[in-house]
């Protein structure tokens, strides 16, 4: 992996992250029809924008955020601060984390020793982190961030936890840790890579309409 030192949400990250598979678009990467038949939208729509970032040089995401999504931004430096205090850990950050031959990449919220484990903090509203409280598991989408991280990174777990002050102290946080797992670890890298070589074929496939042809 290759390690960028630089603060999240810059703009050096959004130039890093173009064209690239990051955690965050895990979900959609993996996204499948109950049908079983054709290809999700989530996932069509992501290998396109993927495509879209490479050729105009910038971001294509939805840079849209509810108060909600505000609120848990500005809330993880606590949670952070947190984790280190329930754990005695010490966290460090970085700003991206790239993959030293593959368009992928992530942006770990923290990392614990030489990158020996990871941590990913959420601060959902309340009613969210109740659901966290009653089921004691990872949500789906979130685990499909995990493992995407753990393979960046070679990192053997990650503790992910969900924050909320509104909560009293016994039950503010939820922490459950996902353990690294090298069977599922290199199924998801065949994927990736499988995804990723659609996203070059449709890549080709749009140069070849941008070359003009000689006139006769």
């Amino acid at each position: 992996m290759i390690v960028h030192d630089i603060d999240q949400r810059s703009e050096a990250w959004h130039q890093l992250r173009l064209g690239r598979v990051t955690s965050s678009c895990a979900s959609d990467m993996l996204a499948t029809l109950k049908s079983g038949k054709g290809e999700a939208a989530g996932r069509r729509n992501l290998r396109v924008r993927l495509v879209l970032e490479r050729i105009v040089g910038r971001s294509c995401e939805s840079d849209f955020q509810s108060a909600a999504m505000r609120g848990g931004h500005e809330r993880e430096a606590d949670a952070q601060a947190l984790y280190e205090a329930l754990t005695g850990r010490i966290l460090h950050t970085t700003g991206f984390v790239a993959h030293d031959s593959l368009m992928a990449g992530a942006s770990p919220d923290g990392y614990v020793g030489d990158w020996e484990g990871l941590v990913e903090a959420k601060c959902p509203i309340p009613a969210t982190h109740l659901d966290y409280l009653k089921s004691g598991q990872v949500p789906g989408e979130y685990l499909k961030q995990v493992h995407h991280q753990l393979w960046i990174t070679g990192a053997q777990w990650c503790d992910w936890l969900s924050y909320s002050p509104e909560f009293p102290e016994p039950i503010q946080v939820k922490l459950v840790r996902i353990k690294r797992d090298e069977a599922e670890i290199a199924a998801y890298e065949l994927l990736v890579r499988q995804f990723l070589s659609e996203v070059e074929r449709e890549l080709e496939g749009v140069q070849q309409l941008m070359v003009v042809p000689a006139v006769a």
